[in-house]
């Protein structure tokens, strides 16, 4: 297992937080991939600030795996942030469990010439528990399996919150 941590999920990069209450806002990171990924390596993508409640966001990737029968299998959550709410342990698939992901036309959620697009949600979305963290926290793409025929390319994310 390796922690890639991107730019914008650094420890020296600033979380923005709005000073109005309800206005949305939107936390992204992107991390070039170079290598292979395997289970369990996790990519730091961005981060959110304290009192953030998540009510959606994208995922977006290219084409890693480019094997007919692909195998690369990424999901989308967070990092524990030392909180003590319900939604402050580590969640590594709390935003989205993608599945093998195929990066063919128009196979993900959303059609793209090549590659993949999906809409985050996770579990608790489908019973309007939007997940709520009282500190700071990093959002993060974990590899569940690895690719089948590797191809360098991006992943990225682009969070949705507010802060009430």
């Amino acid at each position: 297992m390796t922690i890639f941590v991107g730019t914008r999920a650094a420890a020296s990069f600033p979380v923005a937080k709005s000073h109005t209450a309800g206005a949305l806002n939107v936390a992204y990171g992107v991390y070039e991939v170079t290598v292979n990924p395997v289970a369990d390596d996790t990519y730091e993508l961005c981060k959110i600030p304290a009192g953030s409640v998540i009510v959606g966001g994208m995922f977006y990737g290219d084409d890693l795996d480019t094997n007919a029968t692909e195998t690369l299998d990424l999901d989308v959550g967070w990092k524990a942030n030392g909180g003590t709410g319900t939604f402050d342990t580590v969640d590594a698939d709390g935003l989205a469990n993608m599945g093998v992901m195929p990066g063919d036309a128009a196979a993900p959620s959303l059609a793209t010439a090549v590659g993949n697009i999906y809409n985050l949600g996770g579990p608790h979305f489908g019973n309007g528990d939007f997940p709520t963290f009282t500190k700071e926290t990093t959002i993060q793409v974990t590899c569940v399996a690895t690719c089948a025929t590797f191809t360098a390319g991006a992943i990225g994310v682009a969070i949705y919150y507010t802060t009430p």
